[in-house]
């Protein structure tokens, strides 16, 4: 072979090395937790499904809801950014996988608790009423992971865990987003975990599939709003921090909705002309425009529950 040929072959190879050590393969994206401090012993941590809350007791820490599938680590990992305790609790608000899914990832050890109805609906793990799972996602988590991170633990209208500075109160008021939503109290914080049933000023998510109600969702609001007192924060399913006058607006918001379709029924419109017609009213700022399946979804199903 020419000294030529050598060296050509040389600076090709040259080339080729350098360009595979400049390619990197796409990498994951950080499965990154954000830290809202509410108080010196409660947190809202955000990313990766819904928002959940951290709370240290004197004896351990309980969570409530641990995201997405994969995000349960990377929840514990910054729990550990904000205390040494360990984990002794989980209190899941609803089935859905954006906050239940990190289950199977906590200890064995960690105790699970959740509202009657949940429990059953986790068994199950039918997808969401309008949502169409994601790619490769779990069709039933619990059962591919040996029944690890199911409840053990449930109530039906109120539990009280824990006395003073530690205790929490869980409270079920009806039927809303799912037929299992749990409101999460800590007293001494005077702060509400309402989840997903208030998730934001927004359409909300009804999934009938799990025993969610279109007609209800407005009254279980209310009813929630005026049974629990001394509450200065509330943790949304999705969204900021918000205050019981908030929640007050947004139960009347998903009342005068049902009370719309139903009107339209009565007066013998069809499903597709109220969802066709039908705008968020003026006097409620700050409420991100539906879209347009959602809409029609919920149309649909306060359509179908009313006679």
């Amino acid at each position: 072979m020419s000294r030529g040929v050598v060296l050509g072959v040389l600076v090709t190879a040259g080339v080729l090395s350098v360009g595979a050590a400049a390619y990197q393969a796409p990498q994951p994206a950080a499965k990154v937790v954000e830290v809202e401090k509410l108080k010196d012993n409660l947190y809202m941590l955000k990313g990766g499904g819904g928002n959940t809350a951290v709370f240290v007791a004197s004896t351990g820490v309980v969570v409530v809801d641990t995201k997405n599938p994969g995000w349960g680590q990377p929840l514990l990992d910054k729990i550990k950014s904000v205390t040494d305790k360990p984990v002794t609790m989980i209190i899941n608000t609803h089935t859905h996988g954006d906050h239940v899914s990190g289950n199977v990832e906590f200890p064995t050890t960690v105790e699970v608790v959740t509202h009657e109805n949940t429990a059953k609906n986790m068994e199950a793990m039918r997808p969401a009423t309008g949502i169409t799972p994601a790619p490769g996602a779990p069709v039933n988590i619990f059962k591919e992971n040996g029944g690890r991170g199911m409840p053990k633990r449930t109530f039906k209208d109120k539990m009280t865990i824990g006395k003073g500075a530690d205790q929490i109160e869980l409270h079920y008021f009806g039927r809303g987003h799912t037929n299992g939503d749990a409101f999460v109290l800590f007293p001494a914080a005077r702060v509400l975990h309402a989840a997903d049933i208030f998730s934001g000023k927004n359409i909300p998510l009804l999934d009938a599939n799990n025993g969610g109600s279109g007609v209800e969702i407005g009254k279980t609001l209310a009813k929630a709003a005026d049974s629990v007192k001394n509450i200065d924060q509330i943790i949304t399913g999705h969204s900021t921090v918000m205050t019981v006058a908030d929640l007050k607006e947004y139960a009347a918001f998903n009342n005068e909705f049902a009370a719309a379709v139903q009107a339209a029924k009565k007066a013998g419109k069809t499903p597709d002309e109220v969802a066709s017609t039908w705008k968020i009213p003026a006097k409620y700022t700050g409420y991100a425009e539906p879209a347009a399946p959602r809409l029609r979804a919920n149309v649909q199903i306060v359509w179908d529950e009313t006679k």
